[in-house]
């Protein structure tokens, strides 16, 4: 999502919110290995992830100038190392920058364990926490944290810190723009609390180059509040645009340009980068890195999880107001076509699965759902639901329009001036979520159908929380999605003088499959699955400009499982 589209819809993500007066408990915070020195030596602490029922993935990353480095991990049963459970030797190098990645194997099934690393020289990691995927026979309870979208200098990932202090989570579902590529100039994205707060962006240009893309992940990865989310429970991950670029597509990107580089060699030093950093397994010999990213996960018979890729492989080029809904004039001066517009936007042409990655997901889900799993959880980027611009220029006093232009340069105030002018024209919301996509949505929908699944879409990317009930074309419900807001990257809902809830109200009157929404808070969804039914619980911190923080359930909304295929009806709780 742009940053220029922020500005010009002025609806998707949040602002901070106030301060809090309270905090939650003290999460554990695991000692170290043998030896000293781990803050040092192992500066980005641990993580795990892509777990199944044998075997888990551990990460970390070894502080070192020397080139290769030798490593022993370790997998126990308990926070004392006392029955070890898998063990082994391990290298890195420069070639690698020096992260390490390796396959704990032979583990039993719904376990929780505890992993280190050590050093050469005996210096040991901090201690991480994963668990294992449960018996594909187990209906125990699934309880996943999904995120999205942190923008490092716009405010402390006190959320990411709420996710570490969680009682029970078996999951975090990480749904992209884990990192942001804007550099440390004072208008650069989220730069306003950058300065404040003094989180400024590692380097401080905008990341190009392989070693950009290391350093930003190494800045991230230096958040406390961060490294315990990652050691408290494996993660699944996925890239949206901005472990790129903004805005991309599967030939570009809106924040590419042509004195960046060549763009395929941008988008491979940052995917080579971002799968260095990421606790995500390796791609096979004869796959791609951006295939490697979507893959699916069996949570017994409580739920499966299928991770998308939806915008670097198969997406085509995003449509833009500004080009593609005018056409020229007789006198040259371009006139609004919205006939031209939307048989552009219905292309059956259009795509953002692509025909590989929409078979293996309609295999996955029907080969999940005759196993009795109940749920099809969906690890998706954008917005899937049906979501019309409200007719905010009928809505929007003349006064506070021009008053919240008027800062803006001219040519930027009359760019909003025509974008708002098209809202009152039925047209979508936001042209880089599935709406920009409606052929491939009603594909997607048909192979869920056939598949006879039970879908639950996850969202992230903007900035806002979701609840949605999804229907296809014909009116036919298809399943739910639950859209989490953002960690900390900002709502633009203010920057049309609009307050966030009568935005709130505007968007929920225009569109019937919006049950829920809400563009204030920051956070992340907390989403419980039983063979019975699936809880999204809508979680807010009160503030990412300090701590202490409060940590609140803003809504709650839940579905039942109906017949084979069938959700029954989305209830608030």
């Amino acid at each position: 999502m742009t940053v220029d589209r922020r500005r010009l819809l002025g609806i998707f993500g949040v602002g901070a919110a106030a301060a809090g007066c309270a905090t939650a408990p003290e999460p554990p915070r695991a000692p170290g290995a043998p030896g000293t020195g781990g803050a040092v030596r192992f500066a980005h602490g641990v993580a795990s992830g892509d777990p199944d029922a044998t075997s888990v993935l551990l990460w970390t990353r070894i502080s070192a100038a020397e080139d290769g480095q030798r490593l022993r991990w370790q997998v126990a049963r308990d926070l004392a190392f006392g029955r070890i459970a898998a063990e082994g030797l391990t290298d890195t190098s420069r070639a690698r920058d020096h992260t390490v990645k390796v396959v704990a194997e032979g583990l039993q099934p719904g376990t929780d364990y505890w992993y280190r690393f050590i050093a050469a020289d005996g210096t040991g990691s901090p201690v991480g926490r994963t668990r294992t995927l449960p018996e594909v026979s187990s209906a125990e309870p699934v309880v996943l944290a999904v995120c999205s979208c942190s923008l490092h200098p716009n405010g402390l990932f006190n959320a990411y810190d709420a996710i570490a202090r969680q009682e029970t989570l078996h999951a975090v579902v990480h749904l992209g723009d884990y990192l942001y590529e804007y550099g440390a100039a004072p208008t650069d994205y989220g730069m306003v609390n950058g300065q404040r707060l003094n989180r400024i962006p590692e380097p401080p240009h905008e990341i190009v180059s392989l070693a950009d893309y290391r350093a930003r992940h190494a800045q991230y990865k230096a958040d406390p509040d961060l490294q315990a989310a990652h050691a408290r429970a494996p993660w699944i991950v996925v890239y949206d645009d901005h472990e790129t670029t903004n805005d991309s597509f599967d030939v570009g990107a809106e924040n590419h340009q042509p004195d960046e580089g060549d763009w395929a060699a941008r988008k491979a030093v940052a995917l080579k980068a971002w799968f260095e950093w990421m606790p995500i397994r390796e791609p096979r010999a004869d796959a791609s890195l951006e295939a490697a990213t979507y893959r699916s996960f069996r949570f017994g018979r409580s739920a499966s999880l299928h991770m998308l890729e939806t915008r670097l492989m198969a997406r085509t080029k995003q449509l833009d107001y500004a080009t593609d809904f005018y056409t020229a004039g007789p006198d040259g001066q371009p006139v609004a076509d919205r006939v031209g517009f939307m048989a552009k936007l219905n292309d059956p042409s259009r795509r953002l699965l692509g025909e590989d990655q929409l078979a293996w997901l309609e295999r996955d889900l029907a080969a999940a759902a005759r196993a009795g799993t109940a749920w099809q959880v969906i690890g998706n980027q954008v917005v899937m639901a049906r979501v019309t611009a409200p007719d905010f220029g009928a809505l929007i006093p003349e006064a506070t329009l021009n008053a919240v232009l008027a800062s803006l340069p001219e040519e930027r105030q009359q760019s909003i001036r025509s974008l708002i002018s098209l809202f009152g024209q039925n047209v979508p919301l936001n042209l880089d979520a599935w709406d920009g996509y409606p052929a491939e949505r009603e594909r997607f929908y048909g192979a869920v159908r056939r598949a006879r699944a039970r879908p639950v879409v996850l969202a992230g990317d903007s900035h806002t929380f979701w609840v949605n009930r999804l229907a296809d074309a014909a009116g036919a419900d298809v399943g739910v999605e639950f859209g989490t807001t953002a960690i900390t990257s900002p709502s633009p809902a203010d920057s049309l003088g609009l307050p966030p809830a009568f935005a709130n109200q505007a968007v929920n009157d225009a569109n019937p499959e919006v049950a829920f929404i809400d563009f204030q808070p920051r956070g992340f969804v907390r989403l419980t699955l039983t063979p019975e039914r699936a809880r999204g619980e809508l979680m807010a911190v009160s503030t990412i400009l300090e701590k202490p923080y409060r940590l609140d359930v803003l809504k709650a909304w839940e579905v039942e499982a109906g017949p084979r295929g069938v959700t029954g009806p989305l209830r608030e709780d």
